[in-house]
């Protein structure tokens, strides 16, 4: 997966694991976009992503599977990087006090508010 921050409106935050953390003050959000030269789960990233916005370990949070099913979050997200149209979809869902959407285009967004 892939993506890369408009350097207009996000200022990188956090580096974990080889992801950028970046941070949107308008709208006082969170993106990081999945690995694009290596498999990574989009639940890994998201993980991290969310353990760091809340300044914890992962082991920490509370079940990811708790809110949505790990597995088709992951294979749902590898169908939309596979697909060879343009796929514009997203699925957002509470979890860890934020609210996580996951783009198409691997883009995550924690929204800690």
């Amino acid at each position: 997966m892939s993506g890369t921050a408009p350097a207009d409106r996000l200022t990188p935050v956090d580096d974990i694991a080889g992801r950028t953390i970046y941070y949107d003050s308008d709208s006082e959000s969170y993106h990081t976009w999945c690995v694009d030269d290596e498999y990574e789960p989009a639940t890994t990233a998201l993980l991290l992503t969310v353990a760091s916005v809340q300044g914890v370990e992962p082991d920490e949070l509370e079940a990811l599977s708790d809110r949505v099913d790990p597995d088709a979050l992951n294979t749902l997200v590898t169908h939309w990087q596979a697909d060879t149209r343009h796929v514009d979809g997203s699925l957002s869902f509470p979890f860890a006090d934020c609210t996580v959407t996951v783009y198409a285009n691997g883009e995550i967004v924690i929204d800690p508010r």
